[in-house]
């Protein structure tokens, strides 16, 4: 849809804001521009509508040559919605969002059934809100209205440069979720620049991570998160968001074996079982020969049952043990697993069926808090020194 090839922009005083960028933007995506200040990330968005021109390299729009192309024409054919709004204080609502489609000659009845259709898209009642002024609006209804003056003449691109930074964290949010719910029925190329990683990871169809004027990662959220290209982009995405797409995938339940978990010979006598679970607090036993391979479980409730018959032992009122992992299995197998046969802990073997261990719903909690107080003592509180 968009492509840049070779594109670099230096200033009058040297100073190189892009160096040979080549992009590819896809149709009907959302794809987010981020990076540090400075990075080049607004610099790029404005090359698409030409409100800065490049000084060197190709940018083309569908197969199109933008440098080509008069600037106000294509401008108009271009979406843009900005940080501060720029609604029209003295027009109203509806006038705000006819004045693309306006300028493009378009008919009352049309601009005007145009008006009523975005107005219901972002759940704005026509009726109420086309004669009211932006004043009489709150940040995240201006807000709204800037997003549907962009869309007025049906561009096929739209550019919005960190439309959601100035508003309240729940109206960012709000409009988070209603951009996303939005592209759902209009399907746009939309180019969106933040730099706040949460919004790019929660509306971005495609994250390209920019640093002095370079690209150094592009792709889906969730493969940047997964496979971050390098240090910086470890350092910009934040370890706590890492540890919390790879928590449950990069660990092994060898990670999360609780130590020395409550197990018994098959020999033992019901009544020094039942002593076992008293003192360790549970309610069952794993059974495991002297070779340490597991052999069964016994419940607290078998015991009872079986309780008056003397010569019983565990053997005798054990039962299989129907589900384990071998050890080095993924965490998240191991969660899937207990979730789906509603198990309250898991044994771990080997390949022999030796016993190396159990985890537990609780043993994997504490390793999720591990994982994140290390990075609130580590990062955090380093960040804020």
């Amino acid at each position: 849809m968009i492509q840049f090839k070779g594109v670099n922009k230096v200033y009058d005083d040297g100073h190189k804001v892009l160096k040979d960028i080549n992009l590819e933007i896809k149709e009907g995506e959302i794809t987010v521009l981020i990076g540090p200040s400075g990075c080049g990330k607004t610099t790029t968005m404005k090359l698409i509508n030409r409100l800065i021109n490049p000084s060197s390299g190709e940018i083309k729009i569908r197969q199109n040559d933008i440098s080509t192309l008069n600037p106000m024409e294509l401008r108009r054919k271009i979406g843009y919605v900005i940080q501060n709004i720029g609604l029209f204080p003295h027009m109203t609502i509806a006038q705000n969002v006819g004045v693309v489609p306006r300028l493009l000659k378009w008919d009352k009845p049309k601009i005007e059934a145009r008006v009523e259709e975005l107005l219901k898209l972002v759940g704005l009642n026509p009726e109420i809100y086309r004669n009211r002024y932006p004043s009489e609006l709150s940040g995240g209804q201006q807000q709204r209205i800037g997003v549907i003056r962009a869309l007025a003449a049906n561009p096929a691109v739209i550019l919005m440069d960190e439309p959601f930074s100035a508003l309240d964290p729940i109206s960012r949010e709000q409009l988070q979720d209603e951009l996303v719910r939005l592209q759902q029925e209009i399907k746009k190329t939309i180019v969106f620049v933040t730099h706040d990683m949460d919004e790019a990871i929660k509306i971005a169809d495609t994250i390209i991570l920019m640093k002095d004027g370079e690209i150094v990662q592009t792709g889906h959220p969730e493969h940047i998160l997964r496979h971050p290209a390098n240090d910086f982009v470890k350092s910009f995405i934040g370890q706590k968001r890492l540890q919390s797409q790879n928590v449950l995938e990069a660990p092994t339940v060898d990670e999360v074996i609780v130590d020395n978990p409550a197990t018994a010979f098959p020999s033992r006598g019901l009544a020094a079982a039942m002593k076992i679970m008293e003192k360790r607090r549970v309610d069952s036993l794993l059974i495991v020969d002297k070779n340490n391979k597991l052999q069964g479980s016994v419940s607290i409730y078998r015991v009872l049952d079986q309780y008056g018959e003397e010569s019983k032992t565990v053997a005798d009122v054990m039962k299989p043990v129907e589900h384990v992992v071998l050890t080095g299995t993924s965490l998240s197998v191991a969660l899937n697993m207990m979730t789906e046969h509603q198990l309250s802990n898991l044994a771990v073997v080997r390949d022999d069926y030796q016993f190396v261990g159990l985890i537990t719903r609780g043993s994997v909690v504490s390793l999720m808090a591990d994982m994140y107080s290390s990075e609130i003592i580590g990062g955090d509180a380093h960040a804020a020194i």
